[in-house]
Protein backbone atom coordinates (compact mmCIF):
# COMPACT_ATOMS: atom_id res chain seq x y z
CA UNK A 1 0.00 0.00 0.00
CA UNK A 2 1.76 3.34 -1.13
CA UNK A 3 0.95 6.95 0.02
CA UNK A 4 -2.09 8.10 -2.72
CA UNK A 5 -1.83 11.57 -3.00
CA UNK A 6 -5.10 13.90 -4.01
CA UNK A 7 -4.98 12.82 -7.22
CA UNK A 8 -7.45 16.02 -9.07
CA UNK A 9 -11.22 14.36 -9.49
CA UNK A 10 -10.51 11.89 -6.71
CA UNK A 11 -9.61 13.94 -3.77
CA UNK A 12 -11.87 14.94 -1.04
CA UNK A 13 -11.73 16.43 2.45
CA UNK A 14 -11.11 12.42 3.56
CA UNK A 15 -8.05 11.64 0.85
CA UNK A 16 -6.57 15.61 1.97
CA UNK A 17 -6.76 14.66 5.94
CA UNK A 18 -4.99 11.31 5.46
CA UNK A 19 -2.52 12.75 2.61
CA UNK A 20 -1.61 15.90 5.39
CA UNK A 21 -1.71 13.15 8.02
CA UNK A 22 1.24 11.36 5.98
CA UNK A 23 -1.00 8.05 6.82
CA UNK A 24 -0.67 5.22 4.39
CA UNK A 25 -3.59 4.94 2.23
CA UNK A 26 -5.11 3.17 -1.48
CA UNK A 27 -7.66 4.57 -2.90
CA UNK A 28 -10.61 1.86 -4.96
CA UNK A 29 -12.32 3.42 -7.12
CA UNK A 30 -15.67 1.90 -8.65
CA UNK A 31 -18.17 2.23 -10.98
CA UNK A 32 -20.70 3.38 -8.77
CA UNK A 33 -24.84 2.62 -9.83
CA UNK A 34 -26.76 5.47 -9.84
CA UNK A 35 -30.32 3.14 -8.81
CA UNK A 36 -28.32 1.52 -6.44
CA UNK A 37 -29.66 1.83 -2.67
CA UNK A 38 -27.50 -0.36 -0.07
CA UNK A 39 -24.29 1.69 -0.81
CA UNK A 40 -21.46 -0.40 1.30
CA UNK A 41 -22.82 -3.41 -0.30
CA UNK A 42 -22.52 -1.85 -3.58
CA UNK A 43 -19.04 -1.08 -2.86
CA UNK A 44 -18.11 -4.53 -1.38
CA UNK A 45 -19.52 -6.24 -4.41
CA UNK A 46 -17.73 -4.42 -6.98
CA UNK A 47 -14.38 -4.49 -5.43
CA UNK A 48 -14.35 -7.79 -4.50
CA UNK A 49 -13.95 -7.41 -0.85
CA UNK A 50 -16.02 -9.04 2.07
CA UNK A 51 -18.77 -7.39 3.74
CA UNK A 52 -16.78 -7.43 6.89
CA UNK A 53 -13.63 -5.07 6.03
CA UNK A 54 -15.92 -2.79 4.15
CA UNK A 55 -17.55 -0.26 6.93
CA UNK A 56 -20.19 2.56 6.58
CA UNK A 57 -20.39 5.80 8.26
CA UNK A 58 -23.50 6.49 9.68
CA UNK A 59 -24.61 9.43 11.64
CA UNK A 60 -27.13 9.60 14.60
CA UNK A 61 -28.33 11.61 17.05
CA UNK A 62 -27.64 11.04 20.65
CA UNK A 63 -28.53 12.77 24.21
CA UNK A 64 -25.39 15.06 23.59
CA UNK A 65 -25.89 15.84 19.72
CA UNK A 66 -24.79 14.42 16.52
CA UNK A 67 -22.27 11.68 16.74
CA UNK A 68 -20.80 9.30 13.76
CA UNK A 69 -20.82 6.02 13.28
CA UNK A 70 -18.58 2.97 11.59
CA UNK A 71 -19.88 -0.54 11.57
CA UNK A 72 -19.06 -2.94 9.29
CA UNK A 73 -21.47 -3.50 5.61
CA UNK A 74 -22.26 -7.04 7.15
CA UNK A 75 -24.10 -5.59 10.17
CA UNK A 76 -26.30 -2.91 11.36
CA UNK A 77 -26.26 -0.31 14.06
CA UNK A 78 -26.79 -1.85 17.22
CA UNK A 79 -28.15 2.24 18.70
CA UNK A 80 -28.56 0.96 22.50
CA UNK A 81 -25.01 0.09 21.99
CA UNK A 82 -23.98 2.93 20.43
CA UNK A 83 -25.52 5.37 22.86
CA UNK A 84 -23.72 3.42 25.36
CA UNK A 85 -20.31 3.91 24.23
CA UNK A 86 -21.36 7.38 24.54
CA UNK A 87 -22.49 7.42 27.61
CA UNK A 88 -25.92 7.94 26.88
CA UNK A 89 -29.16 5.96 26.61
CA UNK A 90 -30.86 6.49 23.47
CA UNK A 91 -29.85 6.91 20.11
CA UNK A 92 -31.62 7.55 16.54
CA UNK A 93 -30.01 7.96 12.86
CA UNK A 94 -30.48 11.51 12.13
CA UNK A 95 -31.88 12.63 9.41
CA UNK A 96 -30.45 12.29 5.46
CA UNK A 97 -30.39 16.14 4.46
CA UNK A 98 -29.19 17.48 8.67
CA UNK A 99 -25.85 14.74 7.75
CA UNK A 100 -25.38 16.11 4.63
CA UNK A 101 -25.58 19.85 5.77
CA UNK A 102 -23.07 19.17 9.36
CA UNK A 103 -21.05 16.28 7.10
CA UNK A 104 -20.25 18.25 3.64
CA UNK A 105 -20.86 14.96 2.28
CA UNK A 106 -23.69 13.26 0.30
CA UNK A 107 -25.40 10.41 1.99
CA UNK A 108 -23.29 7.28 0.34
CA UNK A 109 -20.36 9.17 0.24
CA UNK A 110 -20.16 9.68 3.61
CA UNK A 111 -16.67 9.37 4.91
CA UNK A 112 -15.38 9.76 8.75
CA UNK A 113 -12.49 11.50 7.76
CA UNK A 114 -12.80 15.09 6.59
CA UNK A 115 -16.30 16.17 8.23
CA UNK A 116 -17.69 19.78 8.31
CA UNK A 117 -17.82 19.51 11.72
CA UNK A 118 -16.00 17.14 13.97
CA UNK A 119 -18.34 14.99 15.62
CA UNK A 120 -17.84 12.31 18.11
CA UNK A 121 -16.83 9.10 16.65
CA UNK A 122 -17.36 5.62 17.92
CA UNK A 123 -15.55 2.65 15.53
CA UNK A 124 -17.07 -1.13 15.59
CA UNK A 125 -14.52 -3.14 17.62
CA UNK A 126 -14.21 -5.68 14.62
CA UNK A 127 -12.50 -3.41 12.22
CA UNK A 128 -9.48 -3.78 14.90
CA UNK A 129 -9.22 -7.29 13.85
CA UNK A 130 -8.18 -6.36 10.32
CA UNK A 131 -4.94 -5.29 8.63
CA UNK A 132 -6.49 -2.87 6.80
CA UNK A 133 -10.33 -1.43 6.07
CA UNK A 134 -12.21 -0.22 3.93
CA UNK A 135 -14.93 2.82 4.35
CA UNK A 136 -15.90 6.33 1.74
CA UNK A 137 -13.59 8.11 0.89
CA UNK A 138 -16.11 10.87 0.35
CA UNK A 139 -18.20 10.61 -2.77
CA UNK A 140 -20.04 7.69 -4.34
CA UNK A 141 -18.18 5.29 -6.15
CA UNK A 142 -14.09 5.63 -4.32
CA UNK A 143 -13.33 3.78 -0.96
CA UNK A 144 -10.13 4.28 1.12
CA UNK A 145 -8.27 1.00 2.37
CA UNK A 146 -6.50 1.87 4.99
CA UNK A 147 -5.24 0.48 8.91
CA UNK A 148 -8.13 0.77 11.16
CA UNK A 149 -5.66 2.52 13.69
CA UNK A 150 -5.01 5.48 11.47
CA UNK A 151 -8.56 6.04 10.97
CA UNK A 152 -9.40 5.75 14.81
CA UNK A 153 -6.38 7.71 15.50
CA UNK A 154 -7.49 10.65 12.90
CA UNK A 155 -10.83 10.24 14.12
CA UNK A 156 -9.91 10.63 18.00
CA UNK A 157 -12.85 7.36 17.63
CA UNK A 158 -13.48 5.26 20.75
CA UNK A 159 -13.64 1.60 19.73
CA UNK A 160 -16.91 -0.38 20.70
CA UNK A 161 -18.98 -3.41 20.05
CA UNK A 162 -21.45 -1.31 17.76
CA UNK A 163 -22.42 -3.99 15.77
CA UNK A 164 -25.52 -6.30 15.36
CA UNK A 165 -26.04 -9.01 12.68
CA UNK A 166 -28.69 -8.02 9.98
Amino acid sequence: MGKAKGKGAQGTPATVALTKAKVEFTLHPYEHDPNAQAYGEEAADALGVPYERIFKTLVAEVESGLAVAVVPVAGRLDLKAFAAALGGKRAALADAAKVERVTGYVVGGISPLGQRKKLPTVVDESALGFPTIYFSAGRRGLQIECAPGELVRLTDAITAPIAKPR
